[in-house]
């Protein structure tokens, strides 16, 4: 299979950006450099650990990913951020209760070394939290230049070849587009004006995307999900992905949902809860918060099981989704799941699942393939929405009149096809029929 797509070389150093440096970010930042110090392994990480087909099965030519396609090297991640707390990245770390000392400790000096730089904040739009390591301007769009300094800044004293953007900071209040949001314009104008409209995690996209850097949204907020972020990302030549990581529950569902699907197993109902008590469950503890998050979270079956295609499985189905915060557990997230489901003759059935997960170890892995893929996606010139990378998202951003996709088998085929066509490799559809002919 041919194609037109030149492919840039890595060369040189690739800085990361982080709007937030809390259990996420610090998890990542460590794993990283644990790992290229041959003290800790990238498990969860498609990028480092995972395989690809190539051609016909007989072939068997499975090369791993990272040798098949020109991804940046874990050697040259340079890591900056921006936290309105100024702890470094060792004390946010030990503060965080992730990682126990013995991972810590051998990289200490280097995580002090990341101190965040004063972010871009308003309580307004996250209401249990508050720090003083906060900018100060007259308006956001002014916020947005300060940030854009910052990323000169860093490129430049770093000797950066490329950057990348990607947020791990707390969930924002829920936010509907509006009418600053549909053009580049407009949305300028209310960042002038102070519009409330304009959160936070928004002129962060802006400002990355201004500066020509591909920007990720890691978490459920609206960012770059908007009509003026689309059109802005195409006219800076840059590639944007979302929204929400793809954790502990949800995971769980879009394993299980495409399951039940295929088999034609109908559900009655579906109640989700969730206990944790790190950062994240504490900013979830406002219903604004949540409001966001729960809108994530909701999405997944109903794109899954096409209800008005299979009404009489899944057209009445209930869904229910909690959190609770809850401090003893920290990072350690329990999400509980009771499935009720009929079979044959409507019989009723039910599935039980307690997950007993760590947020950040499986957020972790998440943050290091999309740095490295969202790096390779400019490198090979996309540009705006990378569907493609739906694998990772609770609500993958696509193109406005399509509905995202949100089966992870079909998420983790699309993926893989996309690194074949980007290499000339012919695509795989499991077909099948050449080996009985």
């Amino acid at each position: 299979m041919k194609n037109n797509v030149n492919i840039k070389k890595p060369q040189g150093k690739l800085g990361v950006m982080i709007p937030g440096l809390g259990a996420v970010a610090t998890t990542f930042i460590s794993g990283v450099l644990l790992t290229k110090k041959g003290l800790g392994r990238p498990y969860g990480s498609l990028t480092q650990m995972g395989t690809i087909r190539l051609g016909k099965r007989t072939e068997k030519r499975v090369p791993k990913i990272k040798d098949f396609v020109e991804l940046a090297e874990l050697e040259d991640l340079v890591f900056a951020s921006w936290d309105v707390f100024p702890d470094n990245a060792y004390e946010s770390a030990v503060k965080a209760g992730v990682l126990n000392k013995e991972h810590l400790d051998p990289i200490r000096k280097e995580l002090e070394s990341i101190k965040p730089l004063p972010a871009v904040f308003d309580r307004n739009y996250v209401k249990k939290l508050d720090g003083p390591n906060k900018k100060t301007a007259a308006n956001k769009y002014e916020l947005a230049l300060q940030l854009m300094e910052d990323i000169k800044k860093f490129k430049q004293e770093n000797s950066l070849d490329r950057l990348v953007m990607i947020w791990c900071a707390s969930t924002e209040i829920f936010m509907k587009p509006g009418p600053v949001h549909q053009t580049v314009d407009s949305l300028e104008k209310a960042m002038k004006e102070n519009d409330p409209a304009i959160a936070p995690s928004m002129i962060y996209a802006y400002a990355a995307i201004r500066s020509g850097i591909p920007f990720v949204n890691g978490a459920p907020n609206l960012t770059v999900d908007i009509p003026a972020m689309f059109d802005l990302a195409k006219k800076h030549q840059v590639p944007i992905a979302g929204k929400d990581f793809k954790t502990g529950q949800t995971l769980m569902k879009t394993i299980i949902a495409p399951g039940l699907k295929a088999r034609l197993i109908g559900l009655n109902g579906w109640f989700s809860t969730n206990i944790l008590g790190n950062r994240d469950g504490e900013v979830l503890d406002d219903p604004e918060s949540f409001k966001t998050k729960e809108e994530s979270k909701l999405g997944a079956l109903e794109y899954i099981l096409q209800p008005d295609l299979y009404p009489d499985l899944y057209g009445k189905f209930y869904h229910k989704v909690r959190i609770n915060y809850y401090p003893p557990r920290q990072d350690n997230k329990e999400g509980w799941d009771n499935i009720d489901i009929f079979g044959w003759l409507g019989y009723p059935m039910q599935i039980k699942i307690d997950f007993l997960c760590r947020d950040s170890i499986l957020a972790a892995p998440i943050v290091l393939d999309l740095v490295l893929f969202i790096d390779l996606a400019q490198r090979a010139g996309f540009r705006g929405i990378q569907e493609w990378l739906s694998f990772y998202f609770k609500s993958p951003m696509c193109a406005p009149e399509l509905y995202p996709e949100h089966d992870l088998f079909i998420q983790l085929m699309k993926l893989k096809n996309t690194l074949r066509y980007l290499k000339g490799e012919k695509l795989i559809t499991h077909l099948g029929l050449e080996y009985y002919d």
